[in-house]
């Protein structure tokens, strides 16, 4: 054992990782160590396994421990790194109470990112929960069954369920009024969650819109459309904090000091990188506060990379660094690093900030630059517009309205970024805006995009051509 491709970190960016490394340097050896028992999972799918879309905790797994061994992955898993030292290229690991220190030859940072709750007063009482990853999900979904049919081996955890934790919440009474704090991803998707379990849900949001990186159009469809499913809104109202009584969550306090007597509260306010562990070390942060990172994904260290939700990316349309906690950025980045350190350098890739949310029946997508501060920040001189289109041939069945929104400079007519919301497969459209901006196409030359065309999928005039042509014409 000379020069271990080390991993601190068991899901997407890490596992991405370990096994394309393996897959190009099959004689290396590649040691993953993950402190928690889950490893290879779906955050995103976590509201739909709340909701119970999704039957099984496995079913978000996208390799299981054996599947990962399987591979030729040394996989640790209860196994909490506590130290980097970058000098002698070691790191300290803790499991079951005994510390070890364990070599590298190359290191890959991927400790992801954690669920913020802070400064709201009151966030550690029991029945408060943030969502960010499978125990979280486990802990919700006991608590909304009734205990009369609750049963710990439905969740489908295997030996990764902390039992403990879900007959904890499984025990209790289920809540008939839940709190929502933040109108981002996961609130409004919980929105969707806590109400097919039938509880009264409110949803409290400091901006005056949901969802503001998608823009003011999906913001107020998706505020329209909670509000028709049941939702109550307090939108442009912060939470102050969370009452108890006897320490059990009794209400929810906002605005001035109005008062919600509640039996849950969600806080989704955001997320942040785990860079702790960094501290004592020499890597190097960017200015969004996660690792700073090459083309390559590669530290200010040698042989020291990162990448997932701890780290850096540069943003395509801008050039510039930005923090992009998503799925396949993470992915992308972590088989890249798996390829370099095998011995194929190979770029992590550049990053539009492209999502997809679900919002009851609305589907809705955003990419690139909407905002028209950060876009003039950069030196831009932004300009919107936004179109609805039929999502089919008018004549054909299904059709359904689509909004889309497109922001251009207006000096160059270069493409900056789009938003799309409806209720007919609108999010999957995105795709067509985020391939634009990767080509660093122009307005005009969206517009002239051979898209296709016909009568169940899509008009003539597919609503991202409509966009584009009404834009070019202003510009």
């Amino acid at each position: 054992m000379t020069d271990p491709f080390v991993v601190i970190g068991g899901d997407a960016a890490g596992l991405s990782a370990a096994s394309k490394c393996r897959r190009e340097s099959p004689a290396r050896e590649v040691v993953v160590f993950e402190q928690g028992s889950w490893v290879s999972y779906a955050h995103c799918g976590t509201p739909y396994f709340i909701k119970g879309d999704v039957e099984h905790l496995k079913d978000l797994q996208s390799l299981s421990p054996s599947d990962i061994e399987e591979r030729g992955i040394d996989l640790r898993r209860n196994h909490r790194v506590t130290a980097i030292d970058t000098e002698s290229n070691v790191i300290t690991v803790v499991n079951d109470g005994e510390s070890i220190e364990y070599p590298y030859g190359e290191l890959l940072i991927a400790t992801g990112a954690r669920a913020v709750s802070a400064p709201i007063k009151g966030a550690d009482l029991d029945t408060v929960f943030t969502l960010h990853g499978l125990p979280d999900a486990t802990a919700l979904r006991s608590f909304l069954t009734p205990p009369a049919e609750f049963d710990s081996t439905n969740l489908g955890g295997g030996t990764a369920l902390d039992v403990s934790i879900a007959k904890q919440y499984g025990a209790m009474q289920p809540p008939e009024t839940v709190a929502i704090v933040g109108g981002g991803y996961v609130g409004v998707e919980m929105a969707e969650a806590f109400s097919a379990w039938g509880c009264a849900v409110h949803l409290f949001q400091r901006p005056e819109r949901l969802l503001p990186a998608f823009g003011t159009a999906v913001g107020d469809a998706v505020a329209s459309t909670l509000n028709s499913a049941g939702v109550t809104l307090h939108l442009d109202e912060e939470v102050d904090q969370l009452s108890e009584t006897d320490g059990q969550l009794d209400s929810i306090v906002y605005g001035d000091g109005d008062t919600l007597n509640v039996d849950a509260v969600l806080i989704g306010i955001g997320i942040r990188p785990n860079v702790e562990l960094l501290t004592e070390t020499s890597v190097e942060l960017g200015a969004t506060g996660a690792v700073a990172t090459d083309e390559y994904g590669q530290t200010n260290v040698e042989n020291v990379y990162a990448a997932g939700d701890v780290a850096e990316l540069e943003h395509m349309v801008t050039g510039e660094t930005t923090w992009s906690p998503l799925g396949l950025p993470a992915n992308r980045a972590g088989r890249a690093i798996g390829a370099t350190v095998g011995g194929s350098p190979t770029q992590v890739g550049r990053v539009a900030e492209t999502a997809m949310l679900k919002a009851f029946e609305l589907g809705c997508g955003r990419t690139g630059m909407l905002d028209h501060d950060r876009a003039e920040e950069v030196g831009f001189d932004p300009i919107t517009k936004t179109i609805t289109a039929g999502s089919r041939s008018g004549y054909y069945p299904g059709a359904e309205e689509t909004t889309v929104t497109l922001t251009a400079d207006r000096k160059s007519g270069q493409l900056l970024g789009g938003s799309l919301v409806g209720a007919d497969r609108a999010a999957v459209r995105i795709n067509t805006l985020a391939t634009a901006l990767g080509a660093e196409l122009s307005v005009d030359e969206l517009e002239r995009q051979d898209l296709g065309y016909a009568p169940p999928f899509s008009p003539v005039w597919d609503p991202v051509l409509v966009a584009a042509k009404v834009l070019n014409g202003e510009l």
